[in-house]
């Protein structure tokens, strides 16, 4: 796939730069050498659509605008093949800027802030749902298509074919962003492994129950304890793998649902509610009212501290050493070295770097040796709630773009998740968004080599993982909080109890501030007033709701396993 796409890339720019192609034209030599069948369109209808963004595009004509993106093979894609493909085609010379996910989430703050224009489009987290609502200054998409964009909005974009939309959708019922790319965190392991049979003896000897994809938290520490230390193949590996460097991405392993996965929050999806994953809850009118159990939130509940108590200790015990000092992307490649038999926290975005020839997890045949399956979950959680995190990368136009500029980058916007090309830029990314693609026979086709990837977003279990919701007022102020406190805990300076009981209270700090100013009127927030875990938890249960839980006594639950093809086959019937 790499190879095809470094050769059919070299085509495309090398026909857009060799000649002076106008409109239509550009458009079939760009089908020609990029698309071909990859697409969920035929080719009358993928030039259908093209036909209509050079005609749509007509009045922007000879425009530059800039757009920026986190850098990943998705967007890196967009940047060197469609961005120039895109300019033959409309005449509208786009710039698509990649840099660091905390760069992105920078300049949408200046712009933002100051009000000047930055950039004219901006993928974005769609983390920042909250926060867009909140402040008023991102467009309304649900408006902006009926209305200013309305001549601008493609006819066959299909909003219903896109599966993220719940995610970038506000509390008013409108549609605030665009899914561009979306990526979820899995549990990892070696199905090789799992399936030996001298492995499923002694795991079966020592503790009782068959070795499979655990369920909950307590089979999974058991499959770990089991293999750490263990000799595979000559070598001595381990039963899991995380990081612990103080690092901004240590936040993100937290705010993208550590905690839910452990039980923390309410029940509801895609969130909890009125208590969400990061144990901030709301009110009735969707006002955040607190984040500590002092206010009716979770962030220092039991399921709270009981996550990152788990975390430490399984870092500590489980992993390797130097596990410990590092970040999320050292850690990213290391299960692709062999040594390590699941993971709990595997971002979907990793796969195309776990699909390498040669790798000591993948056959000779290209089949991997390892699988995604879901996540399990930990003590407190109960059916109903989320059970992971899905990253959903999407498209934001902010209210001082000037209208013309955002005319322009919401056609580029629309042209890089069109039907036309959704499917080709999903085989390079494997960052799924659209219904149709996922159900390509292409992607049938190479299900086998992605190692569950396909068959989890073909299944009924893919909406119990989704991004941060609506309840976080301000995600860039909030979620800097996080790695801080966390790394605290990781190195030792704080307990799990300390280190959360000091992150609710810095977030309600926020808030306060946030009330104190008024800047997000009658829908920010509007601190509760004061009470203990017993009283909170009492208002919870009499409301039918879950959040704030009292501490389990026994926090080692019986634990469960599945057979991973058993549970495949149960998705597909």
């Amino acid at each position: 796939m790499r190879k095809h796409l470094l050769t059919t890339t070299a085509a495309v720019l090398l026909a857009f730069t060799g000649t002076a192609f106008a409109d239509m034209d550009a458009a079939k030599t760009f089908l020609d050498a990029e698309i071909g069948d990859m697409s969920t369109l035929d080719r009358a209808a993928q030039e259908a659509e093209m036909q209509w963004f050079v005609d749509a595009a007509k009045p922007f004509a000879g425009m530059e605008i800039k757009v920026v993106s986190e850098t990943i093979t998705t967007h890196e894609y967009e940047s060197k093949v469609l961005a120039p493909a895109f300019t033959a085609i409309t005449g509208i010379k786009v710039t698509h800027d990649l840099i660091g996910e905390g760069d992105v989430v920078e300049k949408l703050q200046t712009q933002m802030q100051s009000g000047e224009n930055v950039y004219d489009a901006y993928v974005n987290d769609s983390d920042l749902i909250g926060t867009h609502w909140r402040y008023q200054q991102a467009r309304s998409l649900t408006d902006w298509m009926a209305n200013e964009g309305k001549d601008v909005t493609n006819p066959g974009l299909d909003l219903e074919d896109f599966i993220g939309l719940k995610f970038t959708t506000a509390p008013d019922g409108d549609l605030y962003q665009l899914p561009d790319q979306q990526f979820a965190n899995l549990y990892w392991f070696r199905y090789d492994w799992f399936n030996d049979e001298k492995n499923k003896a002694d795991f079966k000897a020592k503790y009782g129950y068959d070795l499979g994809v655990p369920v909950n938290w307590s089979a999974y520490e058991d499959i770990a304890e089991f293999f750490t230390g263990r000799d595979v193949d000559g070598k001595k590996v381990y039963g899991h793998m995380d990081y612990g460097k103080k690092d901004p991405s240590l936040g993100w392993r937290f705010t993208d649902a550590w905690l839910s996965m452990a039980g923390n929050g309410d029940k509801g999806l895609p969130n909890g509610l009125p208590v969400d994953e990061w144990g901030i809850k709301v009110d009735a009118d969707s006002r955040p009212v607190g984040s500590c159990v002092a206010r009716g939130g979770d962030t220092n509940g039991p399921a709270s501290v009981y996550a990152i108590q788990k975390y430490l200790d399984w870092l500590k015990a489980y992993a390797p050493a130097a596990a410990q000092g590092m970040t999320f992307s050292e850690s990213g490649p290391v299960p692709s070295q062999g040594e390590i038999a699941q993971q709990m926290f595997m971002y979907t975005a990793f796969t195309a770097d776990l699909v390498k020839d040669g790798l000591p997890v993948v056959n000779e045949d290209g089949t991997p040796k390892w699988r995604f399956a879901p996540s399990p979950h930990g003590v407190y959680w109960k059916d109903g709630m989320k059970l992971g995190y899905q990253d959903v990368g999407s498209w934001t136009l902010l209210k001082s773009t000037p209208d013309d500029r955002a005319k322009a980058a919401w056609l580029y916007a629309q042209f890089v998740v069109s039907k036309t090309i959704d499917v080709k830029k999903s085989h390079v990314g494997l960052t799924l968004i659209r219904e149709s693609s996922i159900r390509h026979d292409s992607f049938t086709e190479r299900a086998p080599k992605l190692g569950g990837l396909i068959e989890f977003y073909r299944s009924p279990a893919r909406v119990q993982w989704s991004p941060t919701g609506t309840n976080v007022p301000d995600y860039p102020k909030l979620a800097q909080l996080w790695w801080q406190a966390i790394g605290d805990a990781s190195s030792g300076a704080k307990t799990a109890q300390e280190a959360m009981d000091s992150l609710c209270a810095e977030q309600e700090q926020v808030m306060e501030r946030l009330e104190r100013a008024g800047i997000q009127g009658d829908i920010g927030p509007k601190l509760a007033e004061e009470h203990d875990l017993a009283y909170w938890n009492a208002e919870a249960v009499k409301a039918g709701n879950l959040a704030p839980q009292l501490k389990v006594e026994n926090e080692k639950e019986q634990p469960v396993t599945v057979n991973y093809d058993e549970l495949v086959k149960s998705w597909q019937e």
